[in-house]
C-alpha cells in the first residue's frame, strides 16, 4: 500500500528530471508532430515518462497519450505547461502533475520551471508553496478582482484588472495563493486535464473555488476530454465570474 508522501516525492522527482532535461534543450522550434507542440515538449515528456514508468503508475500525458500502469493510479501530466512561453523565453511555464486514485485527485504538484517555486497539495492536507501554507484572497466582488485570463473575453467582464500570462496551471496556483483573485478561461473547451488538474487540487486544498463553465466534472481521465475552468478566491466571486463569463 502506497503512502501519499511517497507519491508527492515521486512528483517532485518528475519535476526535477524535467528541469534537468529542459536545461539541455537547444531546439526551441516546433516538433513537427502536431500544431502547438514544440521539440522541448517531447524532450520534457521523455524525461518524465522514464520516472513514471519505473513507478508503475498509469500515465495520461498531453504529449504521449495514455499508458496503463500496475498500481491503479494515474498521473496526469503536462511536462511543459506554457510551452509557447518556454519557446520564446517568457519566464512563466511549469510542469503540472496530478495523481489520481480511485477517489479522484490525491496528490498534485505544479513546478514553475522558470522561477523555481513549487506548489503542491495532498488530499486533506492543505496546499503549499515551497513548504509554506497558502490561502486565497478574500475577494468577493468582480469589480475589485484582479484576474488571470486565457484568451480574449467576448465582452468586458467587469473585473478591476486582468493578466494574460500563458500557463493555466500556474495561473490557478496564483489564485490558490492569493496573488490573483480569479481566473477565467475565455476560450471554449481549450484545456485538457493535464492543464488544470494539478491546479484544481491545489485550489481546493487552499480553500479557493473552481468549476467548469458548463458545470461538468473537472476530473477527467480521457485524452480527448476538454473543459473551460473558472476559479476564484471565494464561492461568491466564483458565481459572479461564471455569470459574467456565460
Amino acid at each position: 500500500m502506497w503512502m501519499k508522501p511517497d507519491r508527492l516525492a515521486l512528483l517532485h522527482e518528475v519535476a526535477d528530471v524535467v528541469a534537468a532535461a529542459f536545461a539541455e534543450v537547444r531546439d526551441f522550434g516546433p516538433s513537427g508532430g502536431r500544431d502547438g507542440q514544440y521539440a522541448l515538449d517531447l524532450v520534457a515528456d521523455e524525461a518524465a515518462l522514464a520516472v513514471l514508468r519505473r513507478a508503475g503508475v498509469g500515465i495520461l500525458s498531453e504529449e504521449s497519450g495514455f499508458e496503463p500502469g500496475s498500481t491503479g493510479e494515474v498521473v496526469v501530466i503536462d511536462p511543459i505547461d506554457g510551452s509557447t512561453n518556454a519557446s520564446r523565453g517568457v519566464p512563466y511555464f511549469a510542469t503540472s502533475l496530478c495523481l489520481l486514485d480511485g477517489d479522484g485527485p490525491a496528490v498534485a504538484l505544479v513546478a514553475n520551471q522558470a522561477g523555481g517555486e513549487r506548489y503542491w497539495a495532498v488530499r486533506g492536507g492543505g496546499a503549499w508553496r515551497d513548504g509554506v501554507a497558502i490561502r486565497p484572497s478574500s475577494c468577493t466582488s468582480v469589480g475589485s478582482a484582479i484576474v488571470g485570463l486565457n484568451g480574449l473575453p467576448p465582452r468586458p467582464l467587469g473585473y478591476a484588472q486582468c493578466r494574460v500570462l500563458g500557463a493555466v496551471a500556474l495561473d490557478l496556483c496564483l489564485v490558490a495563493s492569493g496573488v490573483l483573485d480569479g481566473y477565467i478561461d475565455c476560450v471554449a473547451d481549450a484545456h485538457g486535464g493535464w492543464d488544470f488538474m494539478g491546479g484544481l487540487l491545489i485550489c481546493q486544498e487552499a480553500g479557493a473555488a473552481i468549476a467548469d463553465l458548463h458545470g461538468r466534472d473537472l476530473v477527467v481521465r480521457a485524452h480527448a476530454d476538454r473543459r473551460t475552468p473558472v476559479a476564484a478566491a471565494t464561492p461568491e466571486l466564483l458565481e459572479a465570474l461564471l455569470a459574467e463569463r456565460r
